[in-house]
């Protein structure tokens, strides 16, 4: 089978489950949601939406078990806005990616400040 159509609608996902989560997801545990990315299985079947939280890590936590709680919901409106003929199954997981880069652009940060220090006191 073809790696195009799972990439295809492993983008359409991200688009809407993206606006799911902006407009129709009220409850109030759900912190700053950002979807990363979304795997699609090559028959179709599961979906793993990759999402990031801003926020500590109790809030992340909190906001994941609300968003996998609320995953039937997602994919009844997945359903009733792209025309598939079967749903896949949808999966919240934790993306630790945008963490991971701003904890090494803090480092590069800390680096470059310590650099300059060291210049300046090198050429006095």
């Amino acid at each position: 089978m073809s790696k195009y159509r799972p990439n295809r609608l492993a983008e359409t996902l991200k688009e809407e489950v993206s606006q799911l989560i902006r407009v129709e997801l009220k409850d109030p545990r759900i912190g700053f949601v950002t979807v990363t990315s979304v795997e699609v299985a090559g028959d179709l079947a599961h979906a793993k939406v990759y999402v990031s939280v801003l926020g500590t890590e109790d809030e992340g936590k909190t906001s994941l078990e609300v968003l996998n709680r609320a995953s039937g919901f997602v994919r009844c409106e997945i359903g009733k806005r792209v025309r598939l003929r079967h749903v896949p199954a949808i999966v919240f997981v934790y993306d630790p990616s945008i963490e991971h880069g701003a904890h090494i652009a803090k480092l590069l940060r800390d680096v470059s400040v310590s650099d300059d220090t060291g210049k300046d006191e090198s050429h006095e």
